[in-house]
């Protein structure tokens, strides 16, 4: 893929850098780097505020971030590498590449769980933060990917399969495990480990140097950090955030501890440049990485009118959200935006229409994501959108 250009946007600059010092001047974040491309062409690039508060090392470009679940969409088009090969099939059941893993209805009976299933979050799965603190995910003890450093991949899975669907396949959409689930299906169909077919499928041909299942380069790595009062607190390991109806648990040390399963959901790390040149090739057609049909495929809405967690106005494709209405969601992006975020602190969205790729990664979670920040940065953004 070319390297992608710059040219600076000053008045663009100035309203997104107000936003920005904002945030770090009311203590809302600790740091970001914030990357915009339109039509290929990066118009703004900055880091800013802190990599590591307390050692006072300051953000840069070129800074590592866990990557949450921005892993996801880096999951599912290496799964989609395998469907256009034929190495998998959208409706193959999971039992075909995973006989062992066949969780149950709370009725006992046990159903059919598709690939696309998988890619949609309509598996009838779920994460452990999503349920109560005594629900069966917890006392089972099912890790959603960001923690119990050194925990394996087939005991996860076993622990997942033990576990009653939270609903029959294809009938509702529910955020997941199921990327996850979806990292060891392509193990089995590519017969490589799921880091291994990552890099070979995505990372290398895209040069995207710094992002995989453990940290190259650990001096580069964020520290992170979670909101607290008078301003965001250090991470512990364990680090349980509060999270209706229980709490995300984070362990930053996983991303270090090569014995740690690679979570197809939440497990990589890697740099704000490296993601945009990822969302780049995929809003250019795939060049290389997938064909534009399937590209189209990815990001269009494949679960009809299934609520889903973002509210009205948003379906999911195959391992991303897909704005279907701006007014009911909203937003100011344009229809068939494609988005998602990382719940270390993290958001990007592809906005086709105005031809805009926008990565946001932060080290403050969940502020980076979700709220006032973000939403604040995209008002600062589709001001002078017509004028980009």
């Amino acid at each position: 893929m070319e390297t992608l250009k710059f040219s600076a946007d000053a008045q663009l600059a100035s309203r997104l850098d107000a936003v920005i010092d904002d945030a770090l001047a009311r203590a809302q974040i600790v740091g970001t780097v914030m990357l915009v491309a339109r039509c290929g062409t990066v118009v703004y690039q900055r880091a800013a505020g802190a990599a590591d508060r307390e050692a006072q090392r300051p953000m840069a470009v070129d800074t590592v971030f866990r990557y949450a679940s921005l892993t996801k969409p880096i999951v599912s088009a290496t799964a989609l590498t395998l469907i256009e090969n034929g190495q998998l099939g959208l409706e193959d059941p999971v039992t075909k590449w995973m006989p062992e893993f066949r969780p149950r209805l709370a009725n006992g009976r046990e159903p059919v769980i598709t690939i696309r299933q998988l890619l949609t979050h309509t598996a009838g799965l779920s994460y452990g933060f999503s349920e109560p603190e005594d629900g069966p995910y917890h006392r089972t003890n099912v890790s959603d990917g960001m923690d119990q450093p050194g925990l394996g991949f087939d005991e996860n899975l076993r622990r997942l399969a033990s576990v009653p669907l939270v609903f029959a396949p294809g009938t509702a959409w529910n955020y997941s495990l199921a990327t996850d689930v979806l990292g060891k299906v392509i193990e089995r169909a590519s017969g490589m480990a799921l880091p291994e077919k990552v890099a070979r499928t995505v990372t290398e041909p895209l040069k995207m140097r710094d992002t995989a299942f453990i940290a190259r380069d650990p001096a580069r790595l964020a520290v992170p950090y979670a909101s607290g009062t008078p301003q965001p607190v250090r991470m512990s390991d364990p680090h349980p955030a509060p999270f209706p109806p229980s709490a995300i648990v984070y362990s930053p040390s996983r991303i270090l501890d090569a014995r740690s399963y690679p979570s197809g959901g939440t497990g990589m790390a890697g740099t704000a440049s490296d993601f945009l040149t990822f969302l780049e090739a995929l809003r250019r057609g795939g060049e290389g990485l997938l064909r534009p049909t399937t590209v189209r495929m990815m990001t269009s809405n494949a679960i009809g009118d299934m609520p889903m967690l973002m509210g009205p106005g948003w379906g999911f494709g195959l391992g991303v959200a897909v704005l279907k209405d701006p007014v009911a969601a909203n937003v100011p992006q344009g229809v068939g935006t494609w988005r998602w975020g990382g719940v270390y602190g993290h958001h990007w969205f592809v906005d086709p229409k105005h031809e805009l790729s926008v990565v946001v990664l932060t080290n403050t979670a969940l502020v980076g994501m979700i709220g006032e920040f973000p939403d604040a940065l995209g008002r600062a953004l589709y001001a002078g959108v017509g004028t980009l």
